[in-house]
């Protein structure tokens, strides 16, 4: 495979892995937790780079030259370090958010055996499992069909017209972080970005009789800055906003 086609390839990954993975957590938040349709995630538009990153991962790693002698042997190594290269995926990015702007994009705080709310076992066993299903479904039998996709340039131009309308879309979040990052550090908090939609979604049902947006979920008559105070008083204490700021946990 050659470097190009690779570079297609692990881009064409990502754009389906944030996707999926979009799916998955909307139907998981409407089914499991929030009880309700709410857009999941930093972005506006349907797709959790975090997903897409992790796929493209799975994909570079399967390209290790492990040789034992031992075909299973071989699948048990690659997929147990497919399975820590997710998890370390996780911790990188849900680190990022939380000492760099404040937010936290998802919490694992009440899970036994959790790292800064941000990693845990459970989650960790399920990122193996996916590799199992990459490694065994996805690489033997999908592969060789996105390799003749991205050798016709048809295929090239949706896969840059995908990026650029990312771009766009991380350009908005960029700036609405910004925005939250003020606030958070004003206040020496760190914001969860998922309670912070709930609590967007509760005013505006509760005080302007209005339903709140999917796509944009911050949209509101009122100011962020409002919400964010709402926020404030509804989900922090002060144990919390120092634990929080210091990034201590369990």
């Amino acid at each position: 495979m050659s470097f190009y086609t690779f570079i297609l390839v692990a881009a064409f990954l990502f754009i389906t892995g944030s996707m999926l993975g979009w799916l998955i957590e909307v139907l998981f938040r409407r089914f499991f937790t929030a009880k309700k349709w709410i857009n999941p995630g930093f972005l506006t538009g349907p797709y959790l780079p975090l997903y897409g990153f992790g796929v493209a991962a799975l994909f570079a790693l399967s390209f290790l030259p492990i040789k034992t002698g031992y075909g299973w042997l071989d699948a048990v190594l690659v997929i147990l370090i497919m399975g820590c290269a997710m998890t370390l995926v996780e911790y990188i990015a849900g680190l990022i958010f939380i000492k760099g702007l404040k937010i936290k994009l998802w919490d694992y705080s009440d899970r036994k055996g959790n790292i800064q709310g941000i990693i845990c076992p459970l989650f960790s066993f399920l990122w193996l499992l996916v590799s199992v299903f990459y490694y065994f479904v996805i690489n033997p039998y999908v592969i060789d069909a996105v390799v003749w996709f991205v050798n016709h340039i048809e295929f090239s131009f949706i896969v840059g017209l995908f990026f650029g309308v990312f771009i766009v879309d991380l350009g908005h979040s960029v700036n609405l972080s910004a925005k939250i990052f003020k606030f958070a550090k004003s206040h020496n908090i760190v914001v969860s970005f998922e309670k912070l939609k709930e609590s967007v979604y509760d005013v505006l049902e509760r005080f302007e009789h209005k339903r709140a947006s999917f796509v944009f979920p911050f949209r509101s008559p009122r100011q962020l800055e409002e919400h964010l105070e709402t926020y404030e008083r509804e989900n922090t204490s002060p144990a919390q906003t120092n634990e929080e700021a210091d990034g201590s946990g369990t």
